[in-house]
């Protein structure tokens, strides 16, 4: 049986999407190697196509384009967004409440910028998509990890969520559906969560950006819009409902009781306007693309691209000795688990350079995603079903001599 040795370059390291195993891809990819990319959310390298609808009311508003806008965006885009959310049930939402973002990254670290003093902490999922935790930690605050529970559909653990609340905790976020385990939360966990908050005056931060992007006729639910009398800050864009990542087009809606934080408010207004505005051309696809909310619909459902490899890779994982997981309902991610004892495995990121090394397949390791123990990895099933063959198959031969020392 093969092993492999840690390597020393990994001691210490913080688990990211942009570590060693990056770098280690791109020196193989400089070298003319051919690497199975399943590790980005990109739709754009795997052929997903931006809709003509959007493309036409960004070039047909160019001109429109040119200069600053409003700092939280132009009129027609939050009124769109408006119309949208309350189609949610999220309710009182005005023109002031809709800020416009160079994609929702930019506002997931202005809203922590204008909350956080030093020591302050707020609840983060585990497994979370990074960039929350990152913004915490970049505005001064801890992060404190609620776990997730593969065993329920990957749900959030409610007693674990109020076991680490304490007088430092200011809010909690909410990743749903979620990225990396595709899981869509209940009502019932999100109706949970609300009295968590109301017992403890937390304010919500609920990234929804997968909201469209549901399959087997699971609804997703805004959890905004269970708690009118709470302070929610909803975000979400049409980077993936849409296939425009690259156009950096998110928004956040605030909503419900918001007298209680209206020096918070004034601090997003003057982070909203250090940076001016969003990107203005962005802006004007957002009327067209809430009007068309369809455009996704059809890869969603059985016979269609992204359910038919969800299909694919949710029994491919299963059926390889050692791995098994969860069926996302919504999203492109899998969560896999890894039987870490079977394999030897202390480190989950050296996993994933060993199987990078040996069959050229590029995964991104739990650790990535705030996941404590070393026994999951995600796989983006963007690619086509070919590819995901390609690398299963590969996968299954490298696991069946595996193990680390």
């Amino acid at each position: 049986m093969r092993t492999f040795a840690k390597s020393s370059k990994l001691d210490n390291v913080c688990y990211d999407i942009r570590g060693p195993v990056m770098d280690a891809a791109n020196e193989m990819i400089a070298n003319g190697e051919k690497i199975l990319k399943l590790n980005i959310g990109n739709p754009a390298p795997f052929g997903f196509r931006t809709p003509d609808t959007v493309l036409t009311a960004m070039k047909d508003n160019l001109i429109n384009a040119e200069g600053y806008s409003d700092s939280r965006g132009i009129e027609e885009a939050r009124e769109a967004i408006i119309k949208y959310h309350t189609s949610k049930g999220i309710e009182g939402i005005g023109m002031n409440d809709i800020y416009t973002g160079n994609g929702v990254s930019e506002l997931i670290v202005m809203v922590m910028q204008g909350l956080l003093n030093n020591g302050d902490e707020v609840l983060v999922p585990a497994p979370d998509y990074p960039l929350w935790t990152a913004a915490v930690t970049l505005s001064g605050g801890n992060a404190v990890h609620y776990i997730c529970d593969e065993r329920s559909d990957w749900n959030p653990d409610i007693n674990d969520i109020r076991a680490k609340v304490t007088s430092k905790t200011k809010a909690i976020v909410l990743i749903n559906p979620n990225n990396p385990t595709g899981a869509v939360y209940s009502e019932d966990v999100l109706q949970e969560i609300v009295k968590v908050a109301r017992e403890n005056e937390l304010l919500i931060f609920s990234d929804e950006i997968y909201d469209r992007l549901t399959m087997d006729g699971v609804k997703h639910t805004s959890i905004a819009s269970l708690c009118p009398d709470l302070f929610c800050i909803t975000f979400n864009g049409l980077s993936k409902s849409h296939m425009v990542a690259g156009y950096r087009c998110g928004w956040m809606v605030l909503s419900g009781d918001k007298s209680k934080v209206k020096g918070y408010i004034e601090g997003l207004n003057m982070l909203s306007s250090m940076r001016l505005c969003s990107n203005v051309q962005a802006q004007y696809i957002i009327k067209t693309a809430l009007e068309h909310l369809d455009s996704a619909d059809d890869m969603l459902k059985p016979g269609g691209r992204i359910w038919e490899q969800r299909e694919y890779i949710w029994r491919a994982m299963n059926s390889i000795d050692g791995l098994s997981a969860v069926k996302p309902k919504a999203a492109f991610y899998i969560f896999p688990r890894i039987d870490a004892a079977k394999f030897g495995i202390t480190n989950d990121e050296q996993f994933v350079l060993d199987l990078l090394h040996d069959k050229k397949i590029l995964l991104v390791a739990g650790g990535g995603f705030h996941w404590e123990q070393p026994d999951h990895f995600r796989i983006v099933y963007l690619p086509e079903l070919s590819v995901l063959k390609e690398s299963c198959e590969k996968m299954a031969e490298f696991l069946k001599t595996y193990m680390q020392a």
